[in-house]
């Protein structure tokens, strides 16, 4: 018998008592593997710092990131839940209730206005981890709730996408967003207001098909997967094979969709320097100088 490990040992840890270690310290990178510590991951904004691949984050997240402290969230209309009694194998209510509980918001979208380095702005964030961020009656009425606080607040719009598309248990109530959120965009626009997406991975279905391509300025993070249909789909469709990459965000900024392909760590600094450039006045032009009046003509001696 070993009294050390028998004995001794569980003494000392009575004495001292036992600490538990928590589950999440480390993370690893779906993409590369590489685990990561949990506070280097924070630190990094959820960027694997091996290999450069950009996690998903919440959409909570996505706000802290962008606005300036003393942000404050805004309290978004209910919509109506359930309102066609949709029913597969589960009752849509109770995977709403169950996607409420998980997440801890009402739908998939948070709305909030603030500052970015100091210029105001309204922004929403898709949250992918509610039903995969998709656009029911709910998401519609945040993103014309964003879309009429830019206006009374005389700031631009930024909407985070991350969404696989309609949600299907809501069925034409939530193709209906598509038109309501294109009304949104124009509110802004007819206001003079910039309107600026950031896609993140992923934006697709009809998401992408209704107000998420109707940005005055496309940003998207790096490999970020953006498109309509997947790409399976396409490829039986058009009976042909598709470019490396296609739908990624390289790829479309490379064939003029996007405008811009950010760094995480980045992105609060660029959208600052497009907000400024798109709101801040040029500087008033000299005026003209007067033309000086002619010289008196010459007494005659």
């Amino acid at each position: 018998m070993n009294w050390i490990s028998e004995w001794a040992l569980p003494k000392i840890q009575t004495w001292l008592g036992r600490k538990e270690v928590p589950d999440n310290l480390w993370h690893q990178c779906p993409a590369c593997n590489q685990m990561i510590f949990h506070k280097d991951l924070e630190r990094s904004l959820h960027v694997c710092p091996h290999c450069g691949h950009h996690m998903r984050i919440a959409a909570s997240q996505r706000i802290e990131y962008t606005l300036d402290e003393g942000f404050q969230r805004i309290e978004l209309p209910r919509a109506p839940a359930d309102p066609l009694r949709f029913r597969d194998q589960r009752r849509y209510a109770d995977r709403l209730k169950e996607a409420q509980a998980k997440a801890g918001m009402d739908d998939a979208v948070v709305v909030a206005h603030g500052a970015i380095d100091g210029h105001r702005a309204v922004v929403a964030a898709f949250e992918f981890g509610f039903m995969g961020g998709s656009m029911g009656a709910g998401v519609g009425e945040a993103i014309v709730t964003a879309a009429k606080l830019a206006v009374l607040q005389d700031a631009p719009l930024i909407v985070f996408t991350a969404s696989g598309g309609a949600r299907m248990q809501e069925g034409a109530v939530s193709l209906m967003q598509m038109p309501r959120t294109v009304i949104a965009t124009q509110m802004v626009k007819e206001a003079g207001l910039p309107f600026i997406v950031v896609m993140a991975d992923p934006t697709t279905g009809g998401v992408t098909a209704s107000f998420a391509m109707l940005g005055d300025i496309h940003i998207a993070e790096p490999n970020a997967l953006i498109g309509f249909a997947g790409a399976r789909v396409i490829e039986q469709t058009v009976r042909e094979k598709l470019p490396e990459g296609f739908q990624r965000a390289e790829y479309l900024l490379e064939h003029g969709i996007l405008d811009m392909v950010v760094h995480r760590g980045e992105m609060r600094a660029s959208l600052a320097r497009v907000i400024s450039l798109l709101r801040d006045k040029r500087p008033a032009e000299p005026a003209e100088a007067a033309e000086e009046p002619a010289a008196p003509p010459a007494a005659n001696a």
